[in-house]
């Protein structure tokens, strides 16, 4: 008898405690943002407890807010100037890295973003490629944060080495560490959770890529990344200052040849290099180190095996309309008409309407049958001009927005061979977009750029903005803009040079004024609506 009485009860508790859960899942008003966002019926989801509250932070909600805002509060008063679009922060524990930390998110007081994609390295699962946490939400004991699911989707669908493994989000604190400093600084955001495994530089470019082709407007980036472990202080900071310059430099050929040599050390190596490659192209231009510890600076009695921490900040300083890869009012219709469509005193040869027609025809042809088919058309050609070998671009639109421009400067085959290939490029190869799908060809607006040879000029005032395309060269960087760019994007030739120097070629935006080689070609641009 007793066995029974205790078997009812036991089933009384365990039906009041599912009751209770459903009424608290159902009646969440997290979850509710959720569903309303999506437009769906309500659903169970998932929500990722924290790991490391307790451990790395307060587990208290009142402690956590208290200690957060204390660090904000002693972060300084400065403001950078320019559009934010990246951070790189500490993620140790607050206690050491949490000031730090503290300098880049004071950067993000008064601002909003709707979604915020927080990269940190794996910790405890060895793995290729990059998980990301698809669904539901991010606690912390400040409360839940909801996922970015369309963004989070829509990066898992670009690659195969981008996935979820749930395992690789279940201990890991590289990305739970920031969410308090989002929560006490912004307001109804979303996040993406990504952790990345080991490090490979196929992996940034491969991540990177995909954020760029799928990021939404108003995105903020955020690379979790301790510096240097374990190391006495004096060779700790020495490590740690030579991974600083690199990145003040925004030189990621130079950062990634560091890191790979040993000279300097990142954990989130892999976070950082795919944020500084996605924040270029999505058209930053500046990067400032806005402070420096190490535990040894907290830690005061044992300075003989310390970690580095930054805190860095990644800015456009170019007004909206200007920022390559970010959405601008003004670019559909810049510039429009203003091209001046043949440069005349450096052009060789000029094509006839009917070559132009035909070189047309090649490149819309040569994309839909490669969509199509995946193979390249043969063709053959005896026109004196369309055999002759020159540089070519060919820029895909559509809609009047950029779907897609790659190009070869010097050319190397018959010309018509080149924009036969250049087309294929153009169409699945530009890393800012997804490759054009068959059923976008309708809607495909194709141009079509011829060049001159290249003139090396010893003073820049030789370059007439929408005239002249220009080329710049600087160690091992170079960078090009067709002559249409800057008119296109409401340019001045300074304007064109920074620019060309920040976006195209990797440099500091002022490196076209000394020691760098500028060469400037003309072009016959031709598009399909003018033929």
């Amino acid at each position: 008898m007793k066995k029974v009485i205790v078997g009812i009860v036991v089933l009384v508790l365990l039906t009041v405690a599912v009751l209770l859960f459903t009424h608290r899942a159902t009646n969440s008003p997290q979850r509710s943002l959720l569903s309303a966002r999506k437009g769906e019926k309500e659903t169970s989801y998932e929500v990722r407890p924290p790991a490391v509250a307790g451990a790395f932070y307060p587990s208290q909600a009142d402690a956590l807010k208290a200690q957060v805002d204390y660090f904000l509060k002693n972060a300084g008063s400065k403001k950078v100037k320019g559009k934010i679009v990246a951070l790189i922060v500490p993620h140790a524990g607050y206690d050491y890295s949490g000031q730090v930390a503290a300098f880049a998110y004071k950067q993000l007081e008064g601002k909003h973003f709707n979604s915020v994609i927080i990269i940190g390295p794996s910790h405890y699962l060895d793995f290729e490629g990059a998980s990301i946490y698809k669904e539901g939400y991010y606690k912390t004991p400040l409360g839940e944060v909801p996922l970015d699911e369309d963004l989070a989707q829509a990066l898992i669908k670009e690659d195969k080495i981008i996935t979820f493994y749930p395992q690789a989000h279940a201990q890991e604190h590289s990305v739970e560490v920031e969410i308090p400093f989002l929560q006490r600084v912004l307001k109804d955001f979303y996040i993406v959770p990504i952790v990345m495994g080991r490090l490979s530089e196929d992996s940034c470019r491969i991540l990177s890529k995909a954020i760029v082709r799928n990021i939404k407007p108003n995105t903020l980036l955020i690379a979790s990344s301790d510096m240097s472990h374990y190391y006495p202080y004096e060779k700790a900071y020495k490590m740690d200052g030579i991974c600083l310059e690199k990145i003040g430099e925004f030189n990621l050929e130079g950062l990634t040849k560091k890191l790979f040599s040993g000279e300097c050390e990142l954990c989130g190596a892999g976070p950082v290099i795919t944020v500084m490659m996605a924040a270029r192209a999505l058209g930053a231009d500046k990067v400032e180190v806005l402070n420096y510890a190490n535990s040894g600076d907290v830690m005061v009695k044992d300075k003989s095996r310390v970690v580095g921490y930054c805190a860095v900040v990644i800015t456009s300083s170019l007004p909206a309309k200007q920022q390559i890869g970010l959405p601008g009012p003004d670019r559909r219709q810049a510039g429009k008409g203003l091209i001046k469509k043949e440069g005349g005193k450096m052009l060789e040869f000029e094509l006839n309407e009917e070559e132009k027609k035909e070189l047309l025809r090649i490149a819309r042809r040569t994309i839909e049958e490669y969509l199509r088919t995946g193979k390249k058309l043969k063709f053959e050609e005896s026109s004196a001009n369309l055999i002759r070998e020159c540089g070519a671009f060919v820029t895909l639109k559509r809609g009047g927005e950029l779907r897609g421009c790659i190009g070869n400067i010097k050319g190397q085959k018959p010309l018509y061979l080149t924009v036969r290939d250049m087309a294929i490029a153009a169409a699945t190869e530009d890393f800012r977009f997804s490759p054009v799908k068959e059923k976008e060809l309708k809607e495909i607006h194709i141009e079509v750029s011829v060049l001159s040879p290249l003139k090396k000029i010893k003073d820049v005032k030789e370059i007439e903005v929408g005239v002249h395309g220009v080329i710049i060269e600087k160690g091992l960087r170079s960078g090009v803009f067709l002559p249409q760019v800057a008119p296109e994007q409401g340019w001045n030739r300074e304007e064109m040079l920074k620019a060309l120097c920040a976006h195209k070629a990797g440099l500091p935006a002022d490196a076209w004024k000394s020691g760098a080689d500028i060469y400037i070609f003309t072009a016959q641009v031709f598009e399909e609506e003018e033929l």
